[in-house]
């Protein structure tokens, strides 16, 4: 259900994935699409080449290829976006993008942000899965001036594709360790006027922990339509359930503790050519969120926590290219939301925002480019915030050479209970401010010859003020402390003679709590992701993937001291074989080395696994 905007708003005028990260959704491979083009650094189609930012993207060819579907282990795989579980298939994720917090990240799902301080988004990471007519982008840094609150460290965009070509259908089974069996269904293409893309996922996995039992539904579905020579529509409609057995840490070890969330996300959508130089985009959403939490007690009633989170967007905006080498995009941002939480805080308080922004992409020369942009956002909770971007992309070389920067600021909104939650030990703070950023990177990009990839070096500092923090008698909260990440990153993706395939990313990061003079939590100093994939002959796959993580800060999950996290290396094989032109053999080992290792203290991962699966075309 969508909420009515309030009048001050009104006037202004995916069967799913059953298992992320160590075992991996069921999954069909997507038709091959168009070479890409990335919207998230700029909210216009804009080849990669041009934009200021660090940007990283992901088709769903690519990663059926790699054999990826789950939202997280997707993040985590060569972009640069470190992501940790609390456990096993199906448990809570945080993704600390550049080292911000895992609040100051923005989801944008089809269009549609789904997430803010008072919308979890950690469930969704932990458990939903990227379907076949998916893609992903990852922007770094700084992003507020496009995209409002939460877009400190960047933004992840999740989009459901436009079919293509003439109608095809895929089915997928798979099966394996720990008890897992899932499926996948996917349908897309085009006739006429119309296009569609259908993707269904689901399956259950029992992990290797008493009570610990993971199952999940996914459906993703875009259509389209050219109405006439001047306007299209299409709609999005995104479904994500998971029931999720939740043991706690392995100190606790709960039997009965159960957790689950419906999370529905429908989008309409309509591009207009106002004129040959002048366009128009609308999208008006919805989100409805129900997280349930069930914690049976002994000789006592059953303990139950229920968030509800209610959203409706009305996002516009227009762009105009009648200016030579300027490409100008401005509109507005209409949202209401309301959450009930019955837990700690008893929230039930609603919101409303309108923001406007500006943004021009100005093409100098053929080989340099500009985008600047400014933003105000309006909440009736705690008032404004502004937030202002720059960008450059010079191209040297012959055009094989990018050096680009960027700079940006960015805030994060305080949530309900921050403001306004009430217990016998606690009262929120009305007069709070939004927490601040500004972000600053620098870094070169070379493109290799023939088309065969990318290779690029970024440096990145962020300085963070007014964060919200508990006060001296814990009682409250204040806008008390200074943080700074910086750091550098490194990353690859090559397309090598013989049909090889490389992705890989490293990230070295300082993360430090500038009031407390201690490091951030959870942000490891050393990250490297990678992936090879190789294709022998016509019809085999086979590929290797690695993920490494070294000298981070936790917390312990009994004495809740901080401690040195465990430094931790995970290796994965994988290879598809293709019988005929209908019929396709998978197999999939996760945690080849038996890894015994805790993204999360208290929260172990799961040990080797395989699985084998098969997919049917027709």
């Amino acid at each position: 259900m969508i909420p009515f905007l309030p009048p001050r708003l009104r006037r202004a005028g995916a069967f799913a994935c059953a298992l992320p990260a160590a075992v991996a959704c069921a999954q069909v491979a997507p038709p091959a699409q168009l070479a890409p083009f990335v919207t998230a650094a700029t909210r216009t189609a804009a080849d990669p080449r041009t934009v200021g930012s660090a940007v990283d993207f992901f088709t769903a060819e690519e990663l059926a290829r790699r054999q990826l579907s789950s939202l997280g282990a997707a993040l985590g795989s060569g972009g640069g976006a470190p992501v940790f579980a609390s456990g096993a298939g199906g448990a809570t994720a945080s993704v600390f993008l550049r080292g911000a917090n895992s609040n100051q990240t923005l989801f944008l799902v089809d269009g549609l942000r789904m997430s803010d301080p008072n919308t979890n988004y950690e469930v969704f990471l932990g458990g939903a899965c990227v379907g076949a007519c998916d893609s992903l982008e990852i922007a770094h840094g700084p992003q507020s001036t496009l995209y409002g609150g939460e877009a400190v460290g960047g933004v992840v965009a999740l989009r459901a594709q436009r079919g293509t070509g003439a109608p095809a259908y895929r089915l997928a089974a798979e099966a394996g360790s720990f008890g897992t069996v899932q499926g996948a269904l996917a349908a897309q293409g085009e006739r006429g006027a119309d296009a569609w893309n259908v993707s269904v996922q689901g399956g259950r996995t029992a992990n290797d922990r008493p009570n610990n039992a993971f199952a999940s539904a996914n459906a993703t579905a875009r259509y389209d339509r050219r109405v006439n020579g001047r306007v299209q529509a299409g709609a999005t409609l995104r479904w994500f359930h998971g029931t999720y057995g939740d043991p706690g840490d392995r100190y606790t070890n709960d039997p009965d503790n159960e957790t689950r969330e419906s999370n529905l996300l429908a989008t309409a959508f309509a591009t207009v050519a106002l004129a040959p130089a002048w366009t128009a985009h609308a999208v008006l959403g919805g989100q409805d969120r129900r997280f349930t939490a069930e914690s049976p007690r002994a000789g006592r009633a059953t303990a139950f926590t229920v968030v509800k989170n209610r959203r409706g967007v009305l996002d516009t905006q227009t762009t105009y290219t009648g200016r030579a080498g300027h490409r100008t995009t401005a509109g507005f941002t209409a949202e209401a939301n309301h959450t009930r939480n019955t837990g700690f805080g008893a929230i039930d308080e609603k919101q409303g925002l309108f923001a406007v922004f500006a943004q021009d992409e100005w093409a100098v020369r053929d080989n340099l480019h500009v985008t600047a942009g400014l933003r105000n956002d309006d909440f009736d909770t705690f008032g404004r915030a502004t937030t202002g971007r720059g960008t450059v992309a010079w191209l040297i070389a012959q055009r094989r050479v990018k050096l680009r920067a960027s700079h940006g600021t960015a805030f994060r909104s305080p949530s309900f209970l921050d403001l306004y939650g009430r217990s016998a030990f606690y009262q929120g703070n009305p007069n709070l401010r939004p927490e601040r950023a500004r972000g600053t990177d620098a870094g070169v990009d070379v493109y290799l010859a023939g088309g065969r990839g990318t290779v690029g070096v970024t440096w990145f500092e962020t300085r963070f003020s007014d964060l919200i923090a508990g006060t001296a008698s814990f009682r409250s909260v204040e806008n008390i402390q200074r943080a700074r990440t910086r750091g550098a990153e490194a990353a690859a993706k090559l397309a090598l003679a013989g049909g090889t395939d490389v992705r890989a990313s490293y990230t070295y990061l300082e993360a430090d709590n500038l009031t407390a003079g201690t490091r951030l939590l959870r942000r490891p100093r050393h990250g490297i992701a990678a992936d090879v994939v190789h294709t022998f002959g016509r019809d085999l796959d086979v590929g290797v993937g690695l993920r490494h993580v070294a000298q981070r800060e936790d917390v312990h999950a009994r004495t809740f001291r901080t401690i040195d996290g465990e430094d931790f290396t995970v290796v994965r094989l994988f290879g598809s074989y293709r019988v005929n032109a209908a019929l396709s053999i998978r197999t999939r080992l996760e945690n080849l080395l038996n890894e015994r290792y805790e993204e999360v203290n208290g929260y172990p991962a799961l040990g080797f696994g395989a699985f084998g699966g098969v997919e049917w075309r027709f």
